[in-house]
């Protein structure tokens, strides 16, 4: 499997003034990760951490201080030109289509900058609109649509050279959950279908749980967790919850072994009990309740993934 994304001791310093003085501020502080062909990476952290100033290196807009960075092969500063034609990038905040224009003519401008023959245009566009649903508003000026049917068509435009690499920066921002859902499923159909690599910043969690399956995090520019969303909630000693419906309310479960009676809820017939998935499991605590009281209906709830962030900075300090 080749390597996309290959950085090593990357790092990026800022000059800033600070009353009459002026004064170096490290952004991102030897930085060192990769990321192989196909796979869909989540770059996390609180706002000021260095994920902004390091997409800007990945993609030549930022020179770095020192360290070395490659993207798709090639050197991100010198190589620009090439590398746009390889990098396809969605910014929540920012446009890359032209306001008063037809989404359909935004389209046909990307594609001729992108050099497409007007055979792979019309092939790939067909294709994007059809798993995007954009259909009905493809005449429509830009300015004119509303936010989820501008984040698709802003999406759209990313792919439409086929990219081997997408960074998607706060791409669901702002939308409901029914385009959240539908962004979201198109993107694991891309990537299913295009062995296309995702690299994912978000404040939105749920992007991060439904798309990737593997989360770096950054904290004051360095890397402080390297792996899976599972192994960071174990790391910081997060828990799972059952939430238990019953038939009637009981006070039996208080004490359970390896659970954290965490209150009741409707007069006591509902109940949640945390567990740590390191020492027990769901169908074993669900197989305790059981013993005590009869259960009509059970849910459970994954780790608070910005809550975890959150304990693995105060870990780290």
């Amino acid at each position: 499997m080749s390597t996309i994304i290959e950085t090593h001791a990357l790092t990026r310093d800022f000059t800033v003034r600070d009353g009459l003085r002026r004064k170096k501020i490290r952004a991102v502080d030897e930085m060192t990760f990769s990321v192989e062909a196909g796979s869909a990476v989540g770059y996390i952290g609180a706002n000021g951490a260095g994920k902004s100033t390091t997409i800007k290196m990945l993609t030549g807009i930022l020179v770095p201080t020192s360290g070395s960075v490659a993207t798709c092969g090639l050197r991100p500063v010198q190589d620009r030109r090439l590398l746009a034609r390889q990098v396809g990038v969605v910014f929540g905040q920012r446009s890359q289509l032209w306001w008063d224009l037809p989404v359909r003519e935004s389209f046909t401008i990307l594609a001729a900058i992108h050099r497409l023959t007007s055979e792979g245009e019309r092939r790939r566009t067909d294709e994007l609109v059809e798993q995007l649903e954009m259909g009905d508003f493809l005449s429509t000026p830009v300015r004119q649509l509303s936010l989820g049917q501008r984040m698709r068509a802003e999406v759209a435009a990313a792919l439409l050279h086929s990219p081997q690499l997408v960074i998607l920066d706060e791409p669901t921002i702002g939308l409901d959950v029914l385009s959240k859902q539908r962004l979201r499923e198109f993107l694991v159909q891309e990537r299913r279908s295009h062995g296309t690599t995702l690299l994912l910043t978000t404040h939105d969690m749920g992007d991060i749980e439904r798309l990737c399956e593997r989360v770096l995090v950054v904290d004051h520019g360095h890397l402080a967790y390297d792996g899976t969303l599972t192994g960071l909630s174990r790391r910081v000693g997060a828990q799972r919850v059952l939430v238990v419906d019953l038939a009637e309310p009981t006070s039996d479960l208080v004490g359970l072994p390896a659970t954290q009676h965490l209150g009741s809820e409707s007069r006591g017939l509902q109940q949640r009990l945390a567990f740590d998935a390191e020492h027990t499991t769901a169908a074993a605590v669900l197989a305790a309740v059981s013993e005590r009281a009869e259960v009509r209906d059970l849910s459970i709830e994954e780790p608070d993934i910005e809550d975890v962030v959150r304990r693995l900075y105060a870990a780290s300090r």
